[in-house]
């Protein structure tokens, strides 16, 4: 077999065996192997040519990613699988876990300041939303029960914020409540927040 390249748009080179099309990489890469034109390689170096080409994208796309946001091990694993074989996904992933940039504990309690403080999301919604992302059943239990949850005072926030021009539209009551049991609060955490209103009125 015969290896040569073609220059791509940008950084980008497309392999060619016999002539023919066969795989996209990099400049960076392609500098770094440093195949000339015309060299006759074996199947099992193509085999592992190949490999590394799949191993560097795998990384360039954890690192594009997680950039970005942070990621549970699983939505990554999920995101590279598109177009990663399942070998070069899970070392990449253990390379990012090596490096510090992939820890679900931290991200886990990265996620939950988000939804609760931010989001003013209940406790059962944080499990659900920790149970969608992947997060490990120890690291969600850990995370939070060493978390002090307030539903009441959330509801209270809610009622003072998002939902307080809704509570003067006819069902206005009904309508809020419903809204608020679907977030994942409980009858009684909801009846607290009304009556808080009701002596305290809203929080200006």
């Amino acid at each position: 077999m015969i290896i040569s390249h073609n220059r791509g748009r940008g950084k980008k080179i497309h392999l060619l065996i016999d002539d023919e099309y066969q795989i996209t990489t990099d400049i960076d890469f392609w500098a770094d192997h440093s195949i000339k034109d015309g060299t006759e390689i074996s199947q099992d170096e193509w085999d592992a040519l190949v490999d590394a080409i799949q191993y560097k994208k795998a990384l360039d796309k954890c690192y594009d990613l997680l950039s970005r946001r942070d990621h549970s091990t699983k939505e990554l694993r999920t995101k590279l699988l598109r177009s990663i074989d399942e070998g070069n996904a899970d070392k990449a992933i253990r390379r990012m876990k090596e490096l510090g940039y992939l820890d679900d504990y931290r991200y886990a309690k990265s996620l939950l300041q988000y939804l609760v403080e931010g989001k003013k999301m209940s406790k059962s919604f944080v499990k659900q939303e920790f149970y969608k992302r992947g997060i490990p059943a120890d690291i969600t239990n850990d995370v939070i029960g060493e978390y002090e949850f307030d539903n009441e005072s959330a509801v209270y926030d809610l009622l003072c914020t998002k939902y307080r021009n809704k509570l003067l539209a006819d069902n206005g009551t009904e309508k809020v409540t419903n809204a608020l049991l679907r977030k994942g609060f409980s009858y009684s955490d909801i009846k607290s927040a009304f009556r808080k209103i009701e002596i305290e009125g809203f929080d200006e």
